[in-house]
């Protein structure tokens, strides 16, 4: 599951947070290209974020990537993306 930041940036990363994790869903990410989330969501300074969750125990666990860093990814182990590949669509 893959999901794009819009503008309504509370429902991406809270509400559907909650649906996604009483659904099971094992990983979804957030793709903030704009740095549009909150500083809670997305770290300070604010800037282009790929949130990947993982359901661990029944609660996503959040890892944050950006840049040129490698994303990581239980259901995609050979996966060789870095986010800012991601972000530039490549």
């Amino acid at each position: 599951m893959i999901e794009v930041v819009s503008t309504n940036w509370r429902d991406d990363y809270a509400h559907k947070m909650i649906d996604y994790e009483a659904l099971g869903i094992p990983e979804y990410w957030i793709i903030d290209y704009l740095g549009l989330g909150g500083s809670r969501y997305i770290g300070s300074p604010k800037q282009p974020t790929l949130s990947v969750y993982q359901l661990i125990e029944g609660e996503y666990q959040i890892k944050l990537f950006r840049e040129d860093q490698r994303i990581e990814s239980v259901v995609f182990p050979e996966l060789t993306l870095t986010a800012q590949q991601i972000f530039q669509g490549e």
